[in-house]
This record gives structure tokens, sequence and C-alpha cells, in this order.
């Protein structure tokens, strides 16, 4: 997720770029730039990839493509790039245009995605946005179109990817739009709202921001929501709050909204994207700016409400760690959190790092353009151990890139969804499951189908508790990155 303040507005135009293929590797980790678009296939990637049930990975690029309004994209791990989507392929872009927000893959295993432009409505102007799914072959649906009411009640412009809820339904943010009309911090009349929205289409509204004067609820949310071990949705604002730098929101699916934090500038401002939730039921996430030295951090915020500053960048000379993160953080298989920043670093283009749980900050890449610049969509860990990333600027010619941070974390499998009741369908996505000869939900053997080498669809079997999924191949075990929970 990208900073507000850079993507509202216009986008800079960028060059043409080659494909290339790249490596770097230090004495920790070994960094590969994969692919570089060459504009036709797609510019300025500024969302986070994920994993579809082919093992490819996919994301979105907000230029580029066949009308220059953006693509979807899929790259193999070795580094094979494929456009699957250009937008504006349907007349005024009806179909959607500028996808700023990243993919989500929902159970059915189609992708689900935003565009902050195009759409049915706010014509000719630009249009107001959509969300849209899309399939692994590139057939896309529009399923809704944003501002489909009078003032856009419904929400404008979404920047931030969806996600799916464990009722199956999709839930998302814009940062604009709703019926807030109390000080909005880009001076609209309007401060975005958090909505649902079932697969085919219907729409609701949960909160719109602002409701009150001077923005205590927030303003202008730009991450991503999170659904979190209580059932709760939790997010954040990089605007409003109590003093005014933004907030850690709470809201549940049927709209109960609290303000659980403001952030008062020394010890975070700008939260620009969402948080996380980590194996120990805290969240992380980070700020744009703020902090201890003004240029951002990353912090810890835990269920009771007690909140931590982990780490204030540009706390090593010249700012060599890195400062003003935009993406948050994502917690990997060895339990340390990794990110990145578009500013610092060795050579002042941006750096990726990793945070162990105690507020240690190691640099782990610092890009010099050659090899990227600027990296705004944070990392993805793939089934395969490795973190996967893309910067909208830099490469051999000046463009964008993706690449691939191996830090030595071996291969997983990962569950969708990550929750169920007894007999409920779950697919297992990894790689290398042809030779899978047992499934454990717990300890609890279940039975399966081997779909691909990447997929597995089994049930979680009668007697199953709470906790690691763990297939069994000719190779060894393979555990999932995150418990299970099993649902009553």
């Amino acid at each position: 997720m990208t900073n507000l303040r850079i993507r509202i507005g216009s986008v800079p135009a960028v060059a043409v770029l080659f494909w290339l293929m790249g490596t770097v590797t230090s004495s920790a980790q070994t960094f590969t730039t994969l692919a570089s678009f060459t504009g036709a296939d797609g510019r300025t990637p500024e969302s986070p990839l994920v994993q579809g049930f082919d093992g490819n990975l996919y994301g979105t690029t907000i230029n580029g493509g066949s009308d220059d309004d953006g693509t979807i994209f899929k790259i193999t791990p070795n580094g094979t790039l494929t456009t699957i989507y250009s937008f504006c392929a349907q007349t005024n872009c009806t179909d959607g245009s500028s996808p700023f927000a990243g993919l989500v893959l929902a159970n059915d295993g189609s992708f689900y995605g935003m565009t902050s432009d195009g759409g049915a409505y706010c014509l000719p102007a630009g249009g107001c946005g959509t969300v849209f799914k899309i399939t692994a072959d590139g057939t896309l649906t529009t399923i809704y179109s944003f501002c489909a009411q009078a003032g856009c009640p419904d929400g404008e412009s979404p920047i931030a990817a969806l996600i799916q809820g464990r009722d199956g339904v999709l839930y998302g943010t814009t940062p604009y739009g709703g019926t807030g009309m109390k000080g909005c911090n880009e001076g609209t009349t309007s401060c975005g709202v958090v909505f649902k929205i079932t697969m085919d289409g219907k729409l609701t509204t949960l909160h719109t921001f602002c409701d009150q004067t001077g923005c205590p609820d927030g303003d202008a949310p730009a991450g991503s929501l999170l659904q979190a071990d209580d059932g709760s949705f939790y997010g954040t604002t990089p605007f409003g709050g109590a003093k005014g730098h933004g907030v850690i929101f709470r809201i549940a699916s049927d709209g109960k909204f609290t303000t659980e934090f403001s952030f008062d500038g020394t010890d975070g401002s700008q939260p620009e994207d969402g948080l996380i939730q980590s194996a120990s039921g805290n969240f992380y996430g980070t700020t744009y700016r703020g902090g201890g030295h003004r240029t951002g951090t990353v912090f810890k915020f835990t269920p009771a409400g007690r909140y931590t500053e982990l780490y204030a960048f540009c706390s090593q000379t010249d700012c060599k760690d890195g400062g003003e993160p935009v993406a948050g953080v994502v917690q990997a298989t060895d339990g340390n959190f990794y990110g990145t920043t578009p500013q610092g670093g060795t050579h002042s283009h941006g750096t990726a790092f990793k945070l162990t749980p105690s507020g240690t900050l190691t640099p782990l890449h610092s890009f010099d353009r050659s090899d990227g610049a600027e990296p705004l969509g944070g990392l993805f860990q793939a089934n395969d151990g490795s973190l996967y990333g893309t910067t909208p600027y830099g490469g051999t010619s000046g463009d964008d890139t993706v690449f691939r941070l191996d830090v030595g974390l071996g291969p997983f499998v990962e569950t969708l969804p990550t929750s169920g009741k007894v007999q409920a369908t779950v697919e297992i996505l990894g790689t290398n499951l042809t030779s899978t000869t047992a499934v454990t939900f717990n300890g609890t053997s279940a039975a399966f189908t081997i779909v691909s080498s990447s997929q597995i669809k089994t049930t979680v079997p009668d007697g199953a508790t709470t906790g690691f999924v763990t297939v069994t191949t000719s190779a060894g075990n393979l555990k999932s990155n995150t418990k299970f929970q099993v649902r009553p």
C-alpha cells in the first residue's frame, strides 16, 4: 500500500524498461531482480504480491498495459512475467483503471481487487473506481462501481486491497466518499468508509469517517483491514484522531466502531498501511512519519490497548537503516518481521529490513536504482520460503522491478481459509506436493486429494483442534505458516 500523499493525484511518468535478471549476494541473504516491466506489460507496481493456487505470484501495476491504465500480471518464482489483463479495455473504462490496490486470493480460487478510477459512475471525469473479480487465466468481471449513489456514500477511489472475512464476504476501505463532512484532511466533502461486499456485488457501508467535528474516529483510511483472532476487523487511518496524526480502529461486521488508539506524532504519525497480527496475538504496523527521529516507526499494539514504539527509523548514520516506511511489515516463518522503506539506505533509494520482536533492526538490502528504487508495496513470503516485492522506480533503465529476497527460510504450506468448522473444505497451497502421503490438523489425520504440485484439497477432520497443519511428503514434513483455527 502506498503513501496516500503519493497516491492521490498524478502518477509520475516513467520510462520503458527491458526484462532483466540479476543477482546480488551478501553473507546473510540473496537479492535477485526477477523482472522489469516494458510499459506494454505494465508500469509502476506499488502493492504487495499474492500467490495463486498454481504457485505463481500475482500483482497489479498502476500504469502501462494496452491503454496505459494499469494491468494485472503474474510472474513465476523464476521470473517469467505475463500480463493477464490490461484495464480500460471497455468504453469509458467501465472495467476500471489505475489499480492502486493489490489482489486478494479468495476461497473460490479467483482473485478480487479494486481500481481507483474507471467504472460506471463519475464519468466523464475519470470514474470513481470498481471492485472486480479475475481468474488466473485473465477473465475479469466488474462486480461493483463506486459512487452508485449521489454523493458517493458507498465510497470513492479505493487504494487498499480487499480481505476476505471468515464469513466469506469481502471487506475493504476507501479514502474518499461516505457522508462525513466534519473537517476532512484533503479538504473534500467526504472522508472515506469501511465497507463489506458479497462476491456477487452487494455492498454495505459499515462506517463513514469524520462523522464528528475534528474526525476523532480517523480520516482517509489508506490501508487494508485485518480480521483478528477475536473476529473483529482492525485498521488504521493516516489522519484524524484525537491528536490529528491518525488512529488505530476496530470495527465489527455489523458496523460497531471503536477508536482504539490515536497517534500524537511523538509516537508515530500517518500510519499508511494496515496491521498484521503476530503469532503472539499482538498487532504490528508502521507509521510514515513521527517517532524518535520523525522519519517513521515500527510499532506494537496489544489487544488490551498498550502501544509500544519498537523502532524509530533513521537511527543509524545517514539513515542507512531506512526511512519513511509506507508499507507495513510481514511476519515470516522464523518469527521475525520483514519490510521495506522507500527512503534511506546506503544509496538513499530505500531498503529491505529485518526486525526482531524485541525491536532489533537489520538492513538486508539497500536499493541503488540499478536494482530498483523506493519500494512502496512491502514484502510477501511465498510458500517457497522467499520474500518477494516490487519497486515502482529503478532498474537498469530507470523504471520498475519485481524482486526476490532469499533470507534462508525453508518452504512451508498455507491454508485457505485459515479457519473453519469440522468438515469444512480447505485448500492447502505449497510446492512439490505431488508426493504427499499424509495431512494432519494439529496431529489429527485428514483425507486429502492432490490437485497439483502446488495444491491439495482436504476437509477439517472430526476431532481436529486448533493448531498447525502438517503435510508429509517424500522430502519431509511441511508445516503451515500459521495455526489453523478450528471453529465451533
